[in-house]
């Protein structure tokens, strides 16, 4: 019993010794490890200055809470004119928080590509299509892999019949060519959108390699986001007008027809007092005041159809503006560095403890497997 107690009470001891010789054998060879890292500092300061800088902004907007049911003197008036706006009352479909799938879906990428954009230089004056695909920086290692790629793509370009080119021709979501994929897959990348689902907020990002076209890009986004959802909520309530507007004209144009026939028929008959002409004006002044009600009640309905448009739109309020970035976000050359560091430092502690006694006793190993075969020889 005191033996076992004797042992486990040097245990301690013993593994605080070890860790003793650990930290002994590491600074034993502590020029390895400054030199490790010395030259992780040079790698770091190479690689952070060779990834090409991005800027990001970002736009935050507190959109209009949807679902309110019209009341008051709209619905007095809509009542009157015999329109129930209290249908377009409840829940929204388009909530917030499907922003994010509405700007990734590929209509919505590809209505951006000919978008027109320009850097603070004014070098760069061309479309977001051609921005991407023509105008983007990368670093030096990932030219140099995609080098031979390129080369041969070239070179079987040239065994291929090149297809007939249609400047006018329009993008087609439906059937994207493969470089146009690529291109709404690149742009998806670079935008962002976010929402708050306590405060409703949406946050909105892009990032690219000019100051001047993140901001503006980002200004772009967000209204055509806004008209897209606009146009989403206005949709039924604009054919509405439209079929009403068709409804008015056409009642105009018969009230008009029918002014037009009672004043001549009285104008051609004065001086007649003969009893089936006064049938017909009478004939005739009935349906122009039918005609004239009719107008009438058509009128109403588009003031109120008019009215309804401007009743469901959506209103938007941006918080944060768009703004021209001072500084890139990336790349983080401060993380780099403490990345590389941080690297040769363990890999070399990993490799002073525990990869020399590997190496060695593999060596010892080998050497012990082929020792033996001496005596036989003898």
């Amino acid at each position: 019993m005191s033996e076992d107690k004797i042992e486990s009470g040097a245990h301690p001891e013993e593994q605080e010794i070890d860790l003793i010789e650990l930290a002994q054998k590491v600074w034993a060879d502590r020029k390895l490890i400054f030199k490790a890292c010395g030259i992780a500092v040079v790698v770091a300061l190479v690689v952070a200055f060779s990834i090409p800088k991005e800027y990001s902004t970002t736009v935050t907007l507190a959109p209009e809470a949807s679902g309110k049911s019209t009341s008051g003197s709209m619905g007095a008036l809509a009542a009157m004119a015999g329109i129930n706006l209290g249908s377009s009352s409840g829940e929204d479909a388009l909530s917030p928080e499907l922003y994010p799938d509405i700007v990734s879906s590929t209509p919505f990428l590809v209505d951006l590509f000919n978008i027109r954009v320009k850097d603070g230089e004014g070098k760069i004056d061309t479309t977001l299509y051609a921005y991407l695909k023509d105008e983007q920086r990368v670093s030096w290692w990932s030219a140099v892999i995609s080098a031979p790629f390129k080369v041969l793509g070239w070179t079987m370009s040239l065994f291929k019949d090149e297809p007939e080119t249609d400047e006018e021709k329009q993008l087609d979501p439906f059937q994207l060519t493969a470089e146009e994929a690529g291109i709404a897959a690149a742009l998806n990348n670079r935008l962002s959108v976010s929402m708050d689902k306590k405060t409703g907020i949406t946050t909105l990002t892009v990032t690219m390699q000019d100051p001047l076209i993140s901001a503006s890009l980002t200004d772009t986004v967000m209204h055509c986001l806004q008209n897209y959802i606009t146009d989403y909520r206005t949709n039924k309530a604009r054919h509405d007008l439209a079929f009403t507007e068709k409804l008015y004209e056409e009642a105009k144009a018969n009230y008009e027809e029918a002014q037009q026939k009672y004043a001549a028929f009285v104008d051609a008959n004065q001086n007649i007092i003969l009893r089936r002409f006064a049938v017909e004006e009478e004939r005739l002044q009935n349906e122009m005041n039918l005609a004239y009600q009719v107008y009438t009640q058509v009128s109403q309905q588009l003031q109120m159809a008019k009215a309804k448009v401007q009743e469901i739109t959506p209103v938007y309020t941006v918080v944060q503006p768009a703004t021209v970035p001072l500084r890139a976000s990336k790349p983080n050359k401060l993380m780099i560095l403490v990345g590389f560091v941080f690297l040769a430092g363990v890999g070399c502690v990993g490799w002073i403890l525990f990869g020399k006694d590997f190496i060695k006793t593999w060596r010892d190993k080998g050497a012990g497997e082929v020792q033996p075969a001496s005596p036989a020889a003898e």
